[in-house]
């Protein structure tokens, strides 16, 4: 078998002092399936008076998918949706032509000490879909497919495996598990999509004899699966889905076929044109990158 390619994470900043582990987009891998973006937030524990709410700020042409293990998160975005984000959900939010969103601390828990502790994943949608309408649906932990396959706990996130299907609706073939891998398991994982990755959360495990370390992502080659193994108990994800229909261009929070719609996108939201998100005056500004200057300037 052609060997796994593993991509190390990279630790970002992304403002007082909330750090995530970044392992999508990796120079040696843009893609896998539809996902362009993973990180790995947590655990970490949110203290009364922490500032790590995440003002306003836009997207297009993708989808962001949030999950939780631990803590809860508030949504609330340009379209009036207003959603918290506990534990087992799925929260899939299409931005599409554009869509304005910010996450913060529930008031609830403005004042207690928790473990927050999660993945936000961003897929690039099909080209035809690119501008789609923006939208965002909630499906609740109890609405996810679980089921037991080999001795292992496993719930269908997104897509179909294993029999069952998620009700999570999407643009092109995904595939999201979450495994909760037994000491001592040994599990067949099939080829679900054309490209599939294991993240390991908490553990090392083995994938078809090669160790893969907590917190690095295996890519299996293209159209096969593999035979995962742990020592210990491992928490992992299964990601994927079909190649994407070309390449994208990335940029800030901007996902496009086109180079020049991440430039379009800029200045709308410097203009403020792509949307507000009702009750709030903040915003994120537009950062300060080539892709944002005229052609004439973008050096």
């Amino acid at each position: 078998m052609t060997a796994t390619l593993q991509l190390q994470p990279h630790d970002k900043d992304l403002g007082g002092g909330f750090n995530v582990r970044r392992l999508l987009p990796a120079a040696k891998r843009r893609s896998v399936g539809p996902f362009v973006f993973f990180d790995h937030f947590g655990p970490a524990t949110e203290q009364p008076g922490n500032q790590h709410d995440v003002r306003p700020h836009p997207h297009i042409g993708l989808a962001t998918v949030t999950y939780l293990f631990e803590g809860a998160m508030m949504h609330r975005d340009s379209l009036g949706s207003v959603q918290e984000i506990r534990p087992g959900a799925i929260n899939w939010m299409t931005a599409g032509r554009g869509i304005v969103h910010s996450e913060r601390k529930p008031e609830r828990l403005l004042q207690a000490t928790y473990v927050n502790h999660g993945l936000q994943l961003w897929c690039a949608l099909p080209q035809a879909h690119e501008e789609a309408e923006p939208s965002f649906t909630h499906t609740a932990a109890e609405d996810i497919p679980a089921l037991d396959v080999q001795g292992v706990p496993v719930r269908v996130l997104v897509g179909e495996a294993f029999g069952v299907r998620s009700p999570v609706k999407t643009f092109s073939k995904t595939i999201y598990l979450d495994l909760a891998l037994p000491a001592g398991a040994r599990f067949e994982l099939p080829a679900l999509a054309e490209e599939l990755a294991i993240y390991p959360v908490d553990g090392d495990l083995m994938l078809d004899g090669e160790t893969v370390a907590q917190h690095t992502m295996a890519t299996l080659p293209d159209g096969q699966g593999g035979v995962l193994t742990t020592q210990g108990a491992v928490r992992a994800v299964v990601i994927g889905g079909e190649p994407l229909d070309g390449p994208r261009f990335i940029t800030w929070n901007f996902v496009s076929s086109r180079r020049e719609r991440i430039f379009e996108a800029g200045a709308d939201w410097t203009a403020q044109r792509i949307g507000h998100v009702p009750g709030e005056t903040e915003f994120i500004p537009l950062p300060d990158h080539p892709a944002f200057r005229p052609a004439s300037q973008a050096k």
